[in-house]
């Protein structure tokens, strides 16, 4: 795994290195320690202050390690070989104990620093999950920064007897002090928001130092909320971007090929290079945080879920929208891996193979039609007697003979093998009969959900939950500016989200161009 190029690039990431790092690797037998003894052995061989050393650390594996930085317990332990995308926990990990600045929003290091009880995670992933680095690499943070905190990651491939025994179906899986904390679909926000659940004195630490008087505060990391960030900073104004992750829905999307200029990308990549162009610019990043709460006036004040308050001139929404989900077991776990919610982007992964629709009104045969000229065959599995799609479209996917239609068919859950979806099974809600259908791919298209729930009485939404705008991203409250997915405009493309972020953006500074600082305020320049 560790080849030439890969070793060479690690030498160049461990240059600067201030503290030594000791992989502490647990005594035993295991027919995977061989393996890990290498792996670890050529690590250390990038830098002289990589060290690996084999004692009774009272770890749970033989196949378990520690990282040590400086002769002292960092509280981060992996079980298992943190190949695949854990690849990069391990050398995050590896670079923030030696020194390497935690790239954390101030008020949650203070948050995660006012912990006083003892907290043990574990986080059951595998190593195909693309979701689970986030979780363990927010862990390992929490862990190098209070002494109270230790995460272990474990790759539940190499450990099935324990995963049995906690009865886990999905990963990422994070208990705490041995008790199921979350699982599913988590991501740091998520674990932010349980531990000020079990300890909400954590709001009072990260209230901290407030920032003075904002021009701008977008609300959302993804596409639109990044979009207009960079075009609001290049107009000189302040501007703070507050998001519970950066890339949003992009995150989760496997491979973009519909991204104008580039052919092909990830949605990893596409995430990555978006903060990567706002961090050219003197914008304020509070990542893994939600806003609870607006009030809107001359002065907004936002309320973000950490318990600190923003104030600002002028407010851009662009919380996106997240596909309803079937609920059902087996569909969080695989998504990226089977389970997808855009047939536009990662239709064309499924050419020559059999997929189904779980949906049968116009998104769901639309998808289903779009599908057809790409994989061998489309089943469409919708749970009412009738499709509720437009005539147009249902008379459409009748002639079409690689395309089948299920009524009455109630999902009861999605099977998976070697990490990837390999069936879907269904109830006949006539007869009760429960049917296995082999597929290799299943798109749910039950509708979207904007993310708008922290906004009641604050915009005027469509009765679908869409914020209502008009062709400059303006909303019914003055000051407050909203784009992308979240709003009433049509077609949820990442270049549309692009455009109308950039839109919103211009909006705002012509407003603020246009009105006077607030009474008893002094602008400051960004």
């Amino acid at each position: 795994m560790l080849t030439p190029d890969i070793l060479q690039t690690l030498k160049s990431y461990t240059e600067n290195m201030r503290l030594p790092v000791t992989f502490v690797l647990q005594t035993g037998d295991h027919d995977r320690r061989p393996a890990l003894v290498e792996f670890l052995a050529g690590l250390c061989t990038v830098s002289d202050k990589l060290s690996l050393e084999e004692r009774d650390a009272g770890l749970r594996s033989p196949i378990s390690f520690s990282i040590e930085a400086d002769g002292r317990a960092t509280g981060i332990v992996f079980s298992g070989i943190p190949g695949g995308h854990e690849f990069n926990s391990l050398i995050l990990a590896v670079l923030q104990a030696a020194g390497t600045p935690i790239k954390l929003d101030e008020s949650l290091k203070a948050l995660v620093a006012g912990v006083s009880e003892p907290l043990r995670f574990e986080v059951f992933v595998s190593l195909s999950c693309h979701n689970c680095p986030d979780v363990v690499q927010a862990l390992n943070q929490f862990a190098l920064l209070n002494d109270n905190i230790t995460t272990e990651m474990i790759d539940g491939g190499l450990f099935r007897e324990l995963v049995d025994e906690r009865d886990i179906q999905g990963v990422p899986s994070v208990y705490v002090n041995g008790e199921l904390f979350a699982n599913g679909k988590v991501d740091a926000a998520r674990l932010i928001d349980k531990m000020i659940e079990r300890d909400p004195s954590l709001r009072r630490d990260a209230a901290g130092e407030p920032l003075r008087l904002q021009d701008v505060v977008v609300v959302g990391g993804g596409p639109a909320g990044v979009s207009a960030a960079i075009y609001a900073a290049r107009k000189g104004l302040s501007v703070t971007v507050v998001a519970d992750r950066f890339g949003g829905q992009v995150k989760d999307t496997l491979g973009i090929e519909n991204f104008i200029s580039v052919p092909s990308t990830t949605g990893a990549e596409l995430s990555a290079a978006l903060v990567a162009h706002m961090e050219n610019y003197e914008i304020t990043l509070k990542e893994h945080l939600r806003v609870t709460g607006v009030e809107t006036g001359e002065v907004k004040t936002l309320t973000l879920s950490s318990g600190e308050t923003i104030r600002a001139r002028s407010v851009i929404l662009a919380t996106g929208a997240r596909w309803r989900e079937l609920g059902v077991p087996g569909e969080r776990e695989n998504i990226g891996n089977g389970v997808a919610y855009c047939p536009h982007c990662d239709g064309p992964f499924f050419k020559g193979r059999d997929v189904v629709v779980v949906g049968g009104g116009n998104s769901g045969i639309e998808a289903a039609l779009d599908l057809a000229g790409i994989v061998r065959s489309v089943t469409v599995l919708e749970f009412m007697p009738e499709l509720k799609a437009d005539r147009v479209l249902v008379d459409q996917a009748l002639g079409r003979d690689n395309i089948a239609i299920v009524r009455n068919a109630a999902t009861k859950q999605v099977t998976a093998s070697n990490g990837k979806v390999d069936a879907i099974e269904y109830e006949d809600r006539d007869t009760g009969q429960v049917h296995r259908l082999e597929t290799a791919g299943v798109f749910v298209q039950i509708g979207l959900v904007p993310n708008t729930r922290f906004l009641d009485g604050v915009v005027e939404r469509s009765p679908h939950g869409e914020i209502v705008i008009d062709e400059k991203c303006r909303t019914s409250a003055e000051g407050v500016f909203a784009c992308g997915d979240v709003t009433t405009v049509p077609y949820k493309q990442i270049v549309v989200s692009m455009g109308e972020g950039a839109k919103a953006g211009l909006a705002a500074f012509e407003y603020l161009l246009m009105s006077r600082p607030a009474t008893g305020e002094t602008r400051e320049a960004a």
